[in-house]
């Protein structure tokens, strides 16, 4: 982001909007770092900002970016890909109201926020860039987009703000057409939070699947996936939706974990208690019970550390 902002001219003709990925709770201090670097002025997007060329907005934290008739907004709603801001979203509304004026482009990153929208942008004949993966520090949302997409650039860092000023020099930009109706009521089910299930028959099939977040049902998407809606508006790619489930399935087992070493610890207690009151049968029983408890919690332990290591290895892969 420093080596593309600080090569962008004042007069660029294009309005920018960013996206990256923090923590809710911290404060970014992106835009002030930009400013210090960029000759066009940054700052935190701000709602009801207009749209203007050599402008660069970023989004703030928990809050997603859209873009609409020449304003920004801002909005507090449910998490794409785990993500508020989420990249999707700014593509999404980005691409519903400039169409073929859009270039989005895709820098490092983990998983594949952002590809469904750079597939938007391009089906409203926009154009797609994304950094070179091997020039990236994390390649994965280059790739997915990559494999999504058809990118009408793939450079590295270096040759990023070049490719961009050439893009908005040409102005053999197509003719707009309406938005499909499929993208417009994606667009707008970041802010309704309850879309309706009529709207996501439309767009997908529900399948026997739950909501990681919500534990709604979820209807799977195939344009610009295959990725999953819930109802209430939050939504997954198909790998993303595969990590929180995986992740869901790992705290449901330390939880097990957790449940079964109190059961030991309390079937211990019965049978020392029924010792003290000479019951040596009950005290039998519940030494047993204790003894079985214990061995299903070695196991379960023990798949847990199976679990984690190869995780571990896949990051270091990476």
């Amino acid at each position: 982001m420093r080596e593309l902002f600080a090569a962008l001219p004042a007069d660029y003709r294009a309005a920018i909007f960013v996206v990256v990925h923090v923590a809710p709770e911290t404060p970014s201090v992106l835009p002030a770092i930009l400013d210090r670097l960029s000759a066009l002025p940054v700052s935190v997007a701000k709602a009801g900002a207009p749209v203007r060329p050599g402008t660069a907005m970023i989004a703030p934290p928990d809050m997603h970016l859209v873009l609409d008739r020449d304003r920004v907004r801002l909005v507090n709603g449910p998490r794409e890909n785990r993500h508020r801001p989420s990249i999707d979203v700014l593509f999404r509304s980005a691409a519903v109201a400039y169409g073929s004026r859009v270039t989005g482009v895709v820098l490092s990153g983990m998983k594949d926020d952002g590809a469904a929208g750079l597939w938007a942008i391009k089906r409203r004949g926009g154009a797609a860039v994304v950094q070179e993966p091997s020039d990236a520090e994390y390649p994965e949302m280059p790739r997915s987009a990559m494999d999504l997409v058809d990118v009408d650039a793939c450079v590295p860092a270096r040759d990023l703000a070049s490719t961009l000023i050439r893009m908005a020099a040409d102005s053999t930009a197509k003719p707009n057409e309406a938005a499909p109706a499929s993208i417009e009521a994606e667009a707008r089910m970041i802010e309704q939070n309850d879309s309706s299930m009529a709207e996501l028959d439309a767009l997908g099939q529900r399948v026997p699947l739950t909501c990681p977040e919500c534990g709604g049902a979820l209807w799977e998407i195939h344009e610009g996936g295959p990725r999953f809606r819930c109802h209430t508006g939050h939504a997954y790619s198909l790998a993303t939706l595969a990590d929180e489930q995986s992740m869901q399935v790992e705290a449901a087992l330390w939880a097990a974990l957790r449940r079964l070493e109190e059961s030991e610890r309390v079937a211990q207690r019965m049978a020392s208690y029924a010792r003290i009151r000479g019951n040596a049968s009950l005290a039998a029983y519940h030494t047993d019970i204790a003894t079985g408890t214990a061995a299903h919690a070695a196991t379960l332990r023990q798949l847990l550390g199976d679990n984690v290591a190869p995780r571990e290895r896949n990051v270091a892969d990476d």
